[in-house]
């Protein structure tokens, strides 16, 4: 299978961007799955940093933990699932539009599945997510804007 992949544009900086999208904080605000986020390593995020995320996945909420591999500021972060039934590989890219004073924003998402997390893939998740990553871009888009509350 193939990433799903989402390109939205943005009007704000790709610094600004960057620290909102790598905030774990934000991830409810703008993630319509995710339920909850908390950082499980002190201080700012960095490579290696691991995030507890509650999703909901179809009808249940399943918690999974994820680790960020990469981090370039402003420009891109990879991260991917390091526990539970299905693990996302996510890599974001934000390009600077009309001299940095814009963005735009680049998530790729592909899943790799564990036991039951092999059916739930192509059942379950996968479409739950062709659906949901064009309104979170969206959602993304307008809380970067200051369009909603």
């Amino acid at each position: 299978m193939t990433a799903i992949r989402e390109i939205i544009d943005v009007d704000r900086t790709p610094a600004d961007v960057y620290a909102y999208i790598t905030d774990p904080s934000h991830l409810p605000e703008w993630q319509l799955s995710a339920v909850s986020a908390e950082s499980l390593d002190e201080g700012p995020i960095h490579t290696g940093s691991r995030v507890r995320v509650t999703r909901r996945v179809g009808n249940r909420q399943m918690p999974m933990t994820i680790r960020f591999d990469q981090l370039d500021p402003p420009y891109s972060w990879d991260l991917h699932g390091i526990d539970g039934p299905v693990r996302a590989r996510t890599h974001g890219r934000i390009e600077p539009l009309d001299d940095g004073r814009r963005s735009r924003v680049t998530i790729d998402i592909d899943f790799e599945g564990y036991g039951l997390g092999k059916v739930l893939i192509p059942l379950v998740v996968r479409p739950q997510v062709r659906k949901e990553l064009p309104r979170d871009e969206k959602l993304l888009k307008d809380r970067l804007e200051g369009t909603t509350d």
